[in-house]
């Protein structure tokens, strides 16, 4: 480790520290009234008339378990509260597993509002019940064992070492569709499930995923991972091509994900050296590989005619050239987060360095563009011009991806956002 590129000065802390705690605030004033957390408009407003999404409610109760295992007691009502829908309204008692969205009819009853069961949302689950669970919250392990049962059960393929995308209400039909992105976040939740129940098959599984992922596709197309897949994993260039914008299958190379694979490659790799096991070399190598393709494709300085100033696009086509130039948040924070890690793991102090510059510009370049002092959390959507926009995204829904860029410097190296912030806050472990 270069440990002089991973120091942090008073000023950086009290900017991170201040922004964790701020995001916070935002998100407490995310619950529903009918139960689970809402849909935020800019302001933080929650959109009652909005379904309450699985995956918004599952992100929140992440960030609020952190906050609570990071000595914020407040937050632990919130938690309970977030627990509840996750056994209640969210909850499909028939069927088993959760819905995508439910809403409340005019008789006031809770309902489905998409019934489907998606990979992405139920990895959210497990992520979010292993957070509370290491905030002390004894009916948050129920939850994540049911969790746990159901993807090894329903999502998970051995023959594949990857998950299905989405089922139908009962789990009896898969969509043909296959995705690395609700794989990616199967591996971050796999890795903290890993680290509250220590059984090491959630830890292989997400080293398995990762291979497939990082060290094939990614790998075996310079690293312009593509994102999309029949159900025999066959690759889908043109998925998507008529939606470019789609939030969460958009056509061609999302540059944010690469930036995300790459540090959870890291975590992973930390992960396995902390269980004894020398972890694969091409876990680093191809974290980097990754990071520098985002880079070389996805960062885009001013030009001289001013219709375009720095910043990441949304995505790519598989020639680097930009599909949707807007700036989405998350990948900034993302990007943030994973220079960080880079720097911290990296033993070379001039390579460490310059990751730590990428870091220090980044988070510079969100503070000016991204954070709002005025209305609170972060803009979720910026177009070229780094002008609010809502192209992709209206209104701030969930403060996840900011919350843990702005917190990961403070963690150390982590094999998961709950191992550092319980390392952190040693008397909750």
């Amino acid at each position: 480790m270069a440990e002089a590129a991973t120091r942090l000065s008073e000023a950086d802390l009290e900017f991170l520290v201040g922004q964790t705690t701020t995001l916070v605030d935002f998100a407490k004033r995310s619950p529903h009234p009918d139960g689970g957390f809402a849909w935020l408009d800019d302001d933080g407003n929650p959109m009652l008339d909005r379904p309450v999404e699985l995956w918004i409610t599952c992100r929140m109760l992440h960030v609020l378990a952190l906050a609570e295992i990071l000595g914020d007691p407040s937050c632990r009502p919130l938690v309970d509260a977030g627990l509840a829908a996750l056994r209640g309204r969210l909850h499909d008692d028939e069927y088993g597993g959760w819905y995508a969205s439910v809403t409340t009819d005019q008789s006031g009853t809770s309902v489905p509002a998409d019934d489907t069961k998606p990979a992405y949302a139920h990895a959210f689950v497990i992520l979010a019940t292993a957070s509370a669970v290491a905030a002390g919250h004894e009916d948050a392990r129920p939850i994540l064992d049911d969790a746990l049962a159901i993807f090894d059960r329903c999502f998970w393929r051995d023959t594949d070492g990857m998950s299905v995308d989405v089922y139908d209400r009962t789990f009896e039909r898969a969509d043909s569709y296959r995705g690395v992105n609700a794989n990616m976040h199967t591996v971050e939740a796999l890795l903290a499930a890993h680290d509250v129940t220590s059984d090491e098959v959630h830890l292989q599984r997400a080293l398995t995923i990762t291979s497939h992922v990082v060290h094939e596709f990614a790998r075996d197309n310079g690293y312009r991972l593509p994102e999309h897949y029949d159900e025999n994993w066959r690759v889908l260039l043109d998925y998507n091509r008529d939606q470019p914008r789609d939030r969460f299958r958009p056509y061609g190379v999302t540059i944010g994900h690469l930036m995300e694979w790459a540090r959870l490659a890291l975590h992973v790799r930390t992960a396995l050296a902390r269980t004894g096991t020398t972890p694969p070399t091409w876990l680093a190598d191809d974290a980097r590989a990754l990071f520098d393709r985002a880079v070389a494709d996805g960062w885009q300085e001013a030009n001289a005619d001013a219709d375009q100033t720095e910043g990441f696009v949304y995505t790519t086509d598989f020639d680097a050239v930009p599909v949707v130039a807007d700036r989405l948040h998350w990948v900034i924070t993302e990007a943030i987060a994973t220079a960080w890690t880079l720097a911290l793991v990296t033993d070379e102090p001039a390579q460490a360095d310059a990751y730590r510059r990428w870091f220090d510009r980044w988070v510079e370049h969100a503070r000016e563009y991204f954070v709002d002092e005025t209305r609170g959390s972060w803009r979720h959507e910026l177009d070229p011009r780094n002008r609010p926009s809502s192209h992709v995204w209206e209104g701030k829904p969930d403060v996840y991806h900011a919350y843990q860029a702005m917190l990961l410097p403070r963690l150390g190296e982590v094999s998961s956002f709950v191992d550092g912030a319980v390392r952190l806050a040693p008397e909750r472990a």
